[in-house]
């Protein structure tokens, strides 16, 4: 699953929809919803993800998030380390090869280590 999907799935349940009533409402195919997800598809479209935002009728902040959501929803991640050290392609490698292996609390804190910092502003 994607921090994407897990929200639209979320949403969909606080209003009772089901993924047919949705994806039919936002011109998707259920299957295609119910990939979307689970995370089995890539990141929406920028279209798809504005028929979601007026669909739920989400504003401002709620909208910003659920596009920050789909833009970090990728479930098929590339990482391009060809100008940078040896050891971030090793972390690329080890990362992409054990993160499997990962429970919660690990990936939690790596999660912590990596977003970047709130300066307030």
């Amino acid at each position: 699953m994607t921090p994407f999907g897990l929200r639209l799935r979320q949403l969909r349940a606080q209003r009772n929809l089901t993924q047919k009533e949705m994806a039919a409402a936002i011109g998707v195919s259920p299957a295609y919803l119910s990939a979307l997800e689970h995370g089995q598809r890539g990141q929406p479209s920028w279209a798809l993800l504005q028929r979601i935002v007026g669909y739920f009728n989400i504003i401002w902040d709620d909208a910003e998030q659920l596009q920050h959501l789909a833009s970090i929803s990728d479930p098929k991640v590339t990482i391009d380390t060809s100008d940078l050290s040896a050891q971030a392609t090793q972390l690329a490698n080890l990362l992409a090869n054990r993160i499997g292996e990962l429970d919660e609390n690990q990936i939690d804190a790596l999660l912590r280590q990596l977003q970047p910092k709130d300066d307030g502003a």
